[in-house]
C-alpha cells in the first residue's frame, strides 16, 4: 500500500500541470490513510527536492502563459483607447502600418535607456508609429513632469514633441515640473499658455486613465510595451522590438 502511496505522491508533485486533478484523488483515501500519507510526502520530498523545482517552474511556466492570454484579451478589449486616444502622444509615422505603445515615466532610469532604442527603431522604419502613454509611478514628481507633458502636446505636434520628450527624459537627477517648464520655455513653448493648460481637469482625467488601462494589461512597472496583441515588460532592447514590430509588418501579431 505505502509503495501505491508513493507513486501517487510522484504523480501528483511531478506533473504539476494536473495539480487541480490532486483534491479529487485525495478524497479516496481514508482519514488514516491521508495521515500516514504525511511523513511519505516529506521523505518522498527530501530524497527527491528537485521535483519540488520542477513543480515550481511548471507553475511559472502556467501562470505567465495565463497572464499572456489576460493581457492579450485586455489589449483586444480596449484597442481603441490603447492605441488612439487624446491622452497620448504620437510620434513617427502616424499612418504606420504597426505601432508600438510604451508606458513609461520620466524619472524611470531604464526608460532613458530605453530612449535610443526607440530613436532608432523610428529613425530605421518609416512605417512605425510609436504611442507614448505617461505612466507616472515613481513618485510625485514623475506626476508633475506628466502633467507638464501633457499640457505641453498642445503646442507641440509629432516630431517636436518627440524633440521635448526626448530633452526631458534624458536630463540627469530627478525629475518634476520645474525640469519640465524649463525643457518647454527652452523649446520657445507660449508659458502663459502652458500654465493654463495645465490646470484643465481633463490632463488628471487622462493619467486616471491611462492608470486603469495600466491595470488592466498587467503593467505594473516602466518601461512597458504594447507591441500587436502582446505586453512586452522591460527594457528588452532594440533588437527584440525590431523582431516583433517587424512580425507586426509581416502578419499584423508580433509573433507570426
Amino acid at each position: 500500500m505505502k509503495l501505491h502511496w508513493v507513486a501517487f505522491v510522484a504523480a501528483t508533485i511531478g506533473l504539476a500541470a494536473l495539480a487541480p486533478l490532486a483534491p479529487a484523488a485525495a478524497d479516496e483515501f481514508t482519514p488514516a490513510q491521508k495521515q500516514e500519507l504525511g511523513p511519505i510526502i516529506r521523505d518522498y520530498l527530501v530524497s527527491h527536492p528537485e521535483v519540488l523545482r520542477e513543480a515550481i517552474e511548471a507553475l511559472d511556466k502556467r501562470d505567465k502563459e495565463t497572464a499572456a492570454v489576460e493581457q492579450q484579451k485586455a489589449v483586444s478589449d480596449r484597442a481603441g483607447p490603447l492605441f488612439s486616444s487624446p491622452f497620448q502622444a504620437n510620434v513617427g509615422n502616424p499612418n504606420g502600418s504597426a505601432t508600438l505603445v510604451e508606458f513609461f515615466d520620466y524619472n524611470c532610469h531604464f526608460c532613458k535607456g530605453a530612449l535610443p532604442d526607440i530613436a532608432k527603431l523610428m529613425k530605421d522604419d518609416p512605417n512605425l508609429k510609436v504611442v507614448l502613454k505617461d505612466f507616472p509611478v515613481l513618485g510625485p514628481g514623475s506626476v508633475e513632469a506628466a502633467r507638464v507633458a501633457s499640457a505641453a502636446r498642445n503646442q507641440l505636434p509629432g516630431d517636436r514633441f518627440w524633440a521635448f520628450h526626448s530633452k526631458l527624459l534624458a536630463m540627469k537627477g530627478p525629475i518634476g515640473k520645474a525640469e519640465a517648464l524649463a525643457v518647454a520655455k527652452e523649446m520657445g513653448l507660449d508659458m502663459d499658455r502652458l500654465n493654463k493648460d495645465m490646470q484643465d481637469p481633463q490632463i488628471d482625467s487622462g493619467l486616471q486613465d491611462i492608470m486603469s488601462m495600466a491595470d488592466a494589461l498587467q503593467i505594473n512597472g516602466t518601461p512597458s510595451f504594447v507591441v500587436g496583441q502582446e505586453v512586452v515588460v522591460g527594457a528588452v532592447g532594440f533588437d527584440q522590438l525590431k523582431d516583433k514590430i517587424d512580425a507586426v509588418h509581416k502578419c499584423g501579431r508580433s509573433v507570426c
